[in-house]
């Protein structure tokens, strides 16, 4: 799967990878998971996307976002938006894909394998695109939830998919609650 020799970059879409780690009972430990892809390859980038919610007196996100900030991680954010559905709920809006998207056509060419913590369908195009420029990719996610939380079509196109599960004892640690009720907020839509 790995090479010792060849760069990696890791390209984390939070929301997502929250969710598919939540639907298997566990929370990523983000100094495991840098640690474990820095002894698979030689770690160029790490990137975590995440949309904040900046209206909020107090985000549970935002310490996870100061420590990933001090500890190797490129945090890319923005700005939720906050919106009321046609049935009158409170919908946040929270989409990271371009900018994961830009980020990792821009670095493909100085990259030898891109791994993509993300089970969006809507990155197949990229994957697809930086796999012509030469570069191996990976996702990660799941296909062990119910329902699965890896797209078909990106689980097709990528050269390797890893299966989150098996990443459990490796970079997992029990659930925290207080993060869970930000990530639960920033809906995808």
């Amino acid at each position: 799967m790995f090479y010792r020799d060849e760069r990696l970059a890791l390209f984390i879409d939070g929301s997502n990878l929250y969710a598919a780690a939540k639907a298997l009972g566990f929370d990523i430990d983000y100094k495991l998971l840098r640690t474990e892809f820095m002894r698979r390859g030689k770690l160029l980038r790490a990137f975590y996307y995440t949309a904040l919610l900046e209206n909020e007196e107090y985000s549970p996100i935002r310490p996870l976002v100061d420590w990933l900030n001090y500890n190797g991680y490129n945090m890319v954010t923005k700005p939720a938006k906050e919106f009321t559905d046609s049935m009158g709920r409170r919908k946040i809006k929270g989409n990271m894909d371009i900018e994961l998207t830009v980020d990792a056509m821009e670095l493909a060419p100085h990259v030898d394998h891109i791994v993509i913590f993300s089970g969006d369908g809507d990155f197949r195009p990229m994957v697809e695109s930086v796999q012509r420029q030469g570069v191996r990719v990976s996702v990660v996610s799941t296909i062990r939830s119910n329902p699965p939380m890896i797209a078909d079509e990106l689980r097709r196109q990528c050269d390797n998919f890893i299966e989150l599960d098996e990443l459990k004892d490796v970079i997992g640690r029990p659930p925290r609650p207080d993060i869970q009720e930000s990530y639960t907020e920033l809906e995808e839509t």
